[in-house]
């Protein structure tokens, strides 16, 4: 007659998993050879560097693009396009659906017909853009033009063919006007003068810009009667 064994005997010894007891696989870890350690480690004396030599300094490595002393690959092709980060003067950028949302938020106030057109301090008072951003100017661009429903009379720095023909035709206006370093400050820091400085014309290279009506510049002669018209109505 077989006896049937107790719980005790037959059981097998449970581990619990806790964190005093994670550990990786055995030999999943192989330990990092020394260097330098004496003959015996396989890396002693020269540490794999061999005898002297620019390998064997320390921080003597040598360039990917070194080809032995001939002429490099990069330097044979010719040179192609060019860089002006020096001379760029890169524009905020603002849509005008940006403009429709922040009047539709009563954060941008449309002028009136007897009062100014809104220019870039106005712009930062509503929070579209920051102060500090604003380093050459503010371009105004045709996004979300479809959105546009206010007439708005704006001067900015630039306008794109599709922004200006939104504000139109929402029945606004826009002219192009230029901006060097001391007039944008003046503009948007007119209490550190206690004379406003003159605007300065722009460069030979912006006149023709500033001179064509396409771009509705401020030194059109379209933009300048429209300027006198409206003076002679107030």
């Amino acid at each position: 007659m077989s006896t049937v064994p107790s719980p005790q005997e037959e059981g097998e010894i449970v581990t619990f998993l806790t964190l005093n007891s994670i550990r990786d696989n055995p030999g999943s870890v192989k330990k990092k050879r020394r260097i330098g350690r004496g003959v015996g480690s396989s890396k002693g004396k020269t540490c794999g560097r061999g005898h002297k030599g620019q390998k064997a300094r320390a921080g003597g490595s040598i360039s990917p693009m070194f080809e032995g002393g001939q002429t490099p690959l990069y330097k044979t092709i010719p040179k192609r396009g060019f860089r002006n980060t020096v001379h760029a003067q890169p524009m905020v950028p603002i849509n005008v659906e940006t403009l429709e949302n922040y009047v539709a938020m009563g954060r941008l106030i449309p002028p009136g017909p007897s009062d100014p057109p809104l220019t870039i301090p106005d712009f930062i008072n509503a929070g579209i853009v920051k102060k500090s951003a604003v380093k050459h100017g503010v371009k105004l661009l045709g996004g979300g033009a479809d959105k546009l429903k206010t007439p708005l009379r704006l001067e900015v720095s630039r306008a794109s063919k599709s922004a200006i023909d939104a504000i139109e035709r929402a029945g606004g206006e826009v002219v192009t006007v230029h901006y060097n370093k001391l007039a944008l400050k003046a503009l948007m820091k007119p209490d550190r003068f206690d004379i406003i400085p003159r605007r300065a014309l722009p460069p030979p290279k912006l006149m023709p810009y500033y001179t064509n009506y396409d771009n509705r510049g401020y030194l059109s002669p379209e933009v300048q009667m429209k300027k006198v018209l409206a003076q002679q109505k107030n």
